[in-house]
């Protein structure tokens, strides 16, 4: 069978299938089956594949038909620019939290602060704290997560992108002022210039979260009490006392959860600048706030 042939069969499966980006699933999943770029399932789309090549083919397409997500049956995931490797023990990065560590860089840049400490929480794969550590040569980051199995991947990652020299990676609950203490004491650090976190937010009850992402996504990574709300609060409370003058303080939230933690934040008392920022659809994405002492 000719590379054009598996592709375009492959393709038109998705589609009957009612997968929304059939052609590029396609392509991502055949280009990492047969270990090529994208590109060259085109220059070489008359060539014939081997029976290996093909079997590899048809297993990642049946993943795939049974609606696991590509980033886990490719085991990577791109991010702000990177490659990080994924596993279905951390949320697959998706563009909507860069959005995120475009205004940590923002902040950074306006307070001309070229060596900020950085406070990651529920870190999964690294990707927002690496990324922001491969931006800022002079950057520190420590990251939690409650997963040891998340944390496996984020120094796999740091490594990766050569940053592990800068990053230290704690197993713990970021809602446990506790174990906040503990974390600062062993890592030697008192006060972060900046705290950022895609915390579980979503409502246990929602209906439009994907089915997919309900069956092979970590739920603990996902949902949260409180009408989504309680992570987003509780770790808020723990760590924006560690805040260094200025401060900075963002979180990935729902789209409907700006107004609430608008409140929550302004409430707390320990920010001076509480801003919503909406990603490329209009909807409330981060909120972020700012402490200057």
């Amino acid at each position: 069978m000719m590379l054009k042939e598996v592709l375009d069969k492959t393709a038109g499966f998705f589609r009957e299938n009612g997968f929304p980006s059939a052609r590029l699933d396609a392509e991502l999943l055949l280009a990492g089956a047969l270990g090529v770029d994208r590109i060259r399932l085109y220059l070489d789309f008359d060539q014939p594949v081997g029976e290996p090549e093909l079997n590899r083919c048809r297993e990642f397409v049946r993943r795939r038909g049974q609606g696991e997500p590509v980033a886990y049956i490719l085991g990577k995931k791109d991010f702000f620019g990177f490659s990080f490797e994924v596993s279905s023990s951390v949320l697959i990065p998706r563009p909507e939290t860069e959005h995120l560590v475009e205004a940590a860089l923002e902040w950074t840049k306006k307070n001309q602060i070229t060596s900020p400490r950085i406070l990651d929480l529920g870190c999964g794969s690294g990707c927002i704290g690496l990324s922001l550590l491969k931006n800022l040569p002079e950057a520190r980051l420590l990251a939690i997560d409650l997963s040891e199995e998340a944390l496996m991947i984020a120094r796999k990652n740091a490594e990766s992108l050569g940053v592990s020299d800068r990053s230290q990676f704690f197993l713990g609950n970021a809602g446990d002022p506790s174990r906040a203490e503990a974390i600062c004491e062993e890592a030697g650090l008192q006060k972060f210039d900046m705290i950022v976190a895609n915390p579980p937010y979503i409502d246990r009850e929602d209906v439009r979260v994907e089915s997919g992402v309900k069956m092979y996504e970590p739920s603990q990574a996902l949902f949260s009490e409180d009408n989504g709300l309680q992570d987003l609060k509780s770790w808020t409370r723990t760590w924006a006392p560690f805040l260094a003058s200025p401060g900075f303080c963002a979180m990935e939230m729902g789209t409907d959860q700006g107004p609430a933690l608008q409140n929550f934040y302004l409430e707390t008392k320990i920010f001076n600048d509480v801003k919503i920022v909406k990603d490329l659809a209009g909807h409330d994405r981060v909120i972020e706030g700012v402490c200057h002492g």
